[in-house]
């Protein structure tokens, strides 16, 4: 007797709307390799000067929201800004994919390609995640094996973790994320994980390298706040404040022998330029290289809450009080935040 599974029916709706993404780019063609005379055995590629190859670097997942081709991926699979992106429907149905959009704070990406009447999966609403719920995560495993279901269960709401990837394997900090024991592997990145309705709650977007059943998706209503501005503006807008900073904690306050282990320390990079940048917010609003912001909108900043994830709260155009310590003395310093050029 066949089995009567509610995920057997998900899977059926789900798996026709996720796509599989894959990165190219034009490299130098290798014609061969040569050992270094003196390098230890090193061995390096040798190319043809002038001729180059497309290559395939990497790929990943995500899922159609629109009947016309609007597709929601993690920003990190879609990264690189030189490199051409294809998207697969089927093994033989590819597609030239436009990146529409990039988030970089929310590792979020969203993706167009010119086909119509397609199959679409339906958000969510991440705002009401319990802990213990069914979820379905789906994608594109090792980049080879599509079309992957794992489920589990909400096993953690509101994570925070410092992840590394896209092509520099540039550290990111990622807020709010849903924790999740149904499996994520490389290449599901991107792909949808859905609730028992089979409607899309969370973008798969890290594991826990060396760990078991430990992942994490993107909540879905960040995305949604992203969709409304390309809709609206055509871009994600970001709000910038225009300064350089480290935010301090105890062990970086008593090396530098500053009066307070909290808050966000104004300064330049080595020898680089003036931290508080020109024609910005912060400039306009009388921000000086060693000033210390201690709280944002009431809010202090610290190491757990910097002030980059206190600064998405708000909008552009909002205008937000500060409280500084500058040469000993608690100054408020107001600001209006501004759209990041």
């Amino acid at each position: 007797m066949p089995e009567k599974s509610p995920i057997i029916d998900i899977a059926k709706r789900v798996c026709p709307a996720v796509i599989t993404i894959v990165i190219s780019k034009d490299l130098p063609k290798i014609e061969g390799f040569f050992l270094l005379p003196f390098g230890g055995g090193v061995i390096v590629p040798k190319t043809q000067k002038g001729k180059k190859e497309k290559v395939k670097i990497g790929g990943g997942s995500g899922f159609i929201i629109s009947s016309d081709g609007t597709i929601l991926t993690s920003n990190h699979v879609v990264s690189e800004p030189e490199a051409e992106y294809m998207v697969f429907l089927e093994p033989t149905k590819k597609y030239p994919a436009k990146v529409l959009a990039r988030d970089p704070i929310n590792d979020i990406a969203i993706l167009k390609i010119d086909v119509k009447n397609l199959p679409l999966l339906e958000l969510g609403d991440s705002s009401q995640l319990e802990l213990g719920q069914t979820v379905i995560a789906v994608g594109n495993a090792l980049g080879e094996f599509q079309d992957t279901i794992s489920s589990g269960i909400v096993s953690g709401l509101s994570r925070f973790i410092t992840a590394f990837g896209g092509f520099d394997s540039k550290a990111e900090r990622l807020r709010g994320l849903i924790q999740t024991d149904a499996a994520i592997n490389p290449g599901n990145s991107g792909g949808p994980l859905v609730d028992i309705e089979g409607k899309v709650i969370g973008i798969n977007t890290a594991m826990v390298m060396g760990a078991q059943n430990i992942g994490f998706a993107i909540p879905i209503d960040y995305a949604k706040k992203d969709l409304e501005e390309v809709k609206k503006y055509g871009k994600i807008r970001i709000p910038f404040l225009g300064l350089k900073y480290i935010i301090l904690n105890k062990e970086i306050a008593e090396k530098n022998k500053l009066p307070v282990d909290y808050g966000a320390f104004i300064m330049r990079e080595t020898l680089g330029e003036s931290p508080v940048v020109k024609g910005s917010a912060a400039e306009k609003s009388g921000f000086k290289e060693y000033d210390i912001i201690l709280e944002m909108a009431g809010e202090k900043i610290t190491t757990e809450n910097p002030l980059s994830d206190i600064l998405q709260k708000h909008k552009i155009g909002d205008e937000i009080e500060l409280k500084i310590l500058r040469e000993g003395k608690e100054i408020h310093l107001k600001i209006k935040l501004e759209e990041k050029k």
